[in-house]
């Protein structure tokens, strides 16, 4: 016999009362108290094994409508879920079986334990679906969503609507978005959607990162933000973006091999380069190719093959092809190296030869 999980067409509520009036009208001689239900496939390993507290078949025995079904779910002859709620429907053609009404289905093999008020088991696809007010929890994460869709022999779920997927482990990730799918043996989580990740220490947000598409490996707390990818961070006070960032979020490491742009509106400045790796720890922000640096209050500039900032103490060290141009008084200098403050312009040009040219005004 099947235990067939819910349709999404109405509310679970709505579709409890139905079931549970649905036994009562039933011939008693089609009911039966304390009874379980065993499905076999064709090879004859079971598929399904349920007890219930009452089955009451309909007339046509095509299914029996169950209350408080709790049993497990089987794969190949291993029990891989265990499942109860309020009502069910078993089918007899194998096919499915519905699960309505405070569902609780745990897998056996990750520990993660997912609730909802609907679910359906399709055996011969492997997909368990659960929907409505959907909540999971797991040693690495929690989440809540409208849908999840979980794949067996995968070990893959997919969630949809008003997806939120909170890490366990210290500093914490907070991902927000419509679609995620979870890589439960890789440890990982990904999205093509539109997503945000909040990372909270103490239960105080310190950064926020944005992209078209995401993932995070729930193991390492590596986070790859691709297109149009942005972390904004309160600790130095500073934005960056790109078309790919990579956010060690433990280590408080982002990297980027793509060209990129860092912004610190305390001193307002911008960078750009080609790539760059900074440190919120240690406030180190170290960028290579193509460099360019703009003061935003006089508009002062200077570009270089490479450049140290330390946002501790505001000095730069740019190296390799240095050319500085400040407007108070109007000056373009060139030279090999380059150590400074270029907020307030004070820098020093060395390593070589320099050249300065003064432009009358």
């Amino acid at each position: 016999m099947t235990l067939p999980a819910c349709r999404s067409s109405s509310r679970g509520s709505d579709r409890l009362a139905e079931d549970s009036s649905a036994i009562e009208q039933i011939d008693n001689s089609l009911s039966f108290n304390n009874i379980t239900l065993e499905q076999a496939d064709e090879k004859g390993q079971v598929v399904w094994q349920v007890f219930a507290r009452q089955a009451a078949y309909n007339e046509s025995k095509q299914y029996a409508i169950v209350r408080v079904p709790n049993g497990q779910l089987f794969q190949d002859g291993k029990a891989i879920y265990r499942v109860r709620s309020q009502t069910g429907q078993v089918f007899e053609d194998g096919e499915k079986i519905l699960l309505k009404g405070q569902v609780e289905a745990t897998d056996l093999r990750t520990k993660a334990v997912l609730r909802g008020e609907e679910a359906e088991w399709r055996p011969q696809e492997g997909i368990l679906t659960i929907r409505n007010n959907v909540r999971g929890n797991h040693p690495q994460i929690q989440i809540t969503a409208q849908e999840g869709r979980l794949y067996d022999r995968e070990q893959r779920m997919e969630l949809k609507g008003q997806v939120l997927a909170v890490t366990a482990q210290n500093p914490v990730l907070a991902v927000r978005t419509d679609a995620l799918t979870w890589f439960m043996k890789e440890e990982r989580v990904s999205s093509d959607r539109p997503t945000q990740i909040r990372r909270l220490i103490q239960n105080r947000v310190t950064d926020i990162a944005t992209g078209q598409k995401a993932e995070v490996n729930l193991k390492t707390q590596l986070v790859t933000l691709r297109q149009n990818a942005q972390i904004a961070t309160s600790d130095p006070l500073m934005q960056v973006t790109s078309n790919e960032l990579f956010w060690e979020a433990a280590q408080g490491l982002l990297r980027s091999e793509v060209p990129l742009t860092v912004l610190q509106p305390q001193q307002q400045i911008a960078l750009r380069a080609n790539r760059g790796v900074m440190n919120l720890n240690t406030r180190l922000v170290d960028l290579a190719g193509n460099v360019q640096a703009l003061a935003q209050r006089d508009q002062s500039s200077l570009k270089s093959d490479t450049l140290n900032w330390n946002l501790n103490t505001r000095v730069f060290r740019a190296n390799g092809n240095v050319n500085l141009r400040q407007t108070n008084p109007p000056m373009v200098a060139n030279g090999p190296q380059a150590v400074g403050r270029l907020e307030n312009q004070t820098i020093v040009m060395s390593g070589g030869r320099v050249v300065s040219e003064f432009i009358p005004q």
